[in-house]
């Protein structure tokens, strides 16, 4: 018994390990494609699309917090499964959008110029971070071995909550308080 439990989490975690460098690299080869395909211009509205995924993303994460707090498990459970599907769905849609559409420019002068590379650099850098940590705390959860899942989530959580409510952030200022002209 022990020994399929061990097998299981070297298997997962060479999973995990993998998906954590490939993801971050196929992202980074589809967007630094020279040319653009065309898949027509339903792909514009989709960075509102990932706002709204980031912003119900975080809700879901807030709203995991306060459930575990009460020791609401299921509807923790809930909130969190939904965080990480959305996670899913933000990927998928940031994947197409950057790959049909231009990158924008912040048209935002002077100190929120510097606030908003700050809040993108750092929301970006967290993004590869957090991957792995979201991962493995997804799966210690799913495999009811709680204690490790509190030992990762004790990480993953702040810098998914961070990385999610300043996606929010990024797509407000990009596209509605300082957009292209």
């Amino acid at each position: 018994m022990a020994t399929s439990i061990i097998t299981q989490e070297k298997k997962s975690t060479l999973l995990i390990n993998t998906l954590s460098i490939v993801v971050p690299l196929i992202v980074i080869v589809l967007l630094s494609l020279p040319s653009k395909p065309e898949l027509g211009d339903w792909t514009k509205s989709l960075s509102h699309v990932i706002g709204l995924i980031n912003s119900v993303t975080t809700l879901a994460l807030i709203a995991g917090l306060i459930f575990i707090k009460r020791r609401k498990i299921e509807l923790h459970r809930a909130a969190m499964t939904t965080a990480f599907a959305l996670g899913g769905l933000f990927l998928v849609c940031y994947v197409l959008y950057h790959l049909t559409n231009p990158a924008n420019r912040f048209t935002g002068e002077g100190a929120v110029r510097y606030v908003y590379f700050f809040i993108l650099i750092t929301h970006i850098a967290l993004s590869f971070v957090v991957l792995p940590l979201v991962l493995r705390a997804m799966f210690y959860a799913v495999t009811r071995q709680f204690s490790e899942h509190k030992k990762w989530v004790r990480y993953a959580y702040p810098i998914w909550l961070y990385v999610s409510a300043t996606g929010v952030a990024v797509y407000l200022l990009l596209y509605h308080f300082y957009p292209a002209k």
